[in-house]
């Protein structure tokens, strides 16, 4: 994130030395749709999933802009669940024990995700009535599991890019914007029991977003 505002600030500053270049701010409500999918290796076993949520996310936002091209900085200050509901799975083991007596033992498998901390460094270029917008962003995945495995996941910070398309009239500001992260891979911090090898979650995100932005 510091990378991004350094960027940002270096690219304002040279903006701002132009003469004609006008400053916005605003506010802005999103329509997202959060896509997600991935797999966990647990040993020699590999289970695959999908999650997905569509929620309104908040956000705030500063540009400059000279002629036909703006460039700006938006900050999301709410954090958002990757899906809809805690994914909830029970595994059962069966095995013999050393009086060749079968034992059954169940363990409850709790995931959930949430993206936080999401900034967006964006160019939006007028072709007219309408226009284009390009950029990079990057968010923090926090891992909020509950695994009776003992499996404990860390949070990493994921990039991606963005594009959409969008229109302005006024003070309002309406867009679609899609946005692609970088794979996610993750080990985790233990390893199951009798099993050597820690963990691994890979996964995939993207989002799509309807935008409306009031603009001061």
């Amino acid at each position: 994130m510091k990378k991004i505002i350094t960027i940002a600030f270096a690219i304002f500053f040279s903006f701002s030395n132009f003469a004609n270049a006008e400053m916005k701010y605003g506010i802005s409500g999103a329509l997202t749709m959060i896509d997600a999918s991935g797999s966990e290796t647990e040993g020699g076993e590999k289970n695959s999933g999908s999650a997905e949520n569509i929620t309104v996310i908040p956000s705030v936002f500063f540009e400059y802009g000279s002629g036909n091209l703006s460039v700006g900085l938006d900050y999301i200050p709410l954090d958002a669940d990757v899906s809809s509901k805690t994914k909830t799975r029970t595994d059962t083991e069966t095995s013999v024990t050393g009086t060749a007596t079968e034992t059954t033992t169940s363990r409850s498998q709790k995931a959930q995700a949430e993206l936080t901390d999401h900034i967006t460094l964006y160019a939006n270029y007028n072709l007219g009535s309408y226009f284009v917008k390009g950029g990079i962003a990057q968010v923090t995945l926090n891992t909020t599991e509950s695994l009776a495995t003992g499996s404990t996941y860390g949070n990493v910070d994921i990039n991606g890019y963005l594009i959409g398309i969008g229109t302005e009239s006024g003070n309002s500001r309406f867009e679609l914007v899609y946005t692609d992260y970088e794979d996610i891979s993750i080990t985790s911090g233990v390893a199951r029991t009798d099993v050597s090898t820690n963990n691994k979650i890979e996964a995939d995100l993207d989002t799509l977003a309807l935008k409306y932005s009031y603009v001061f």
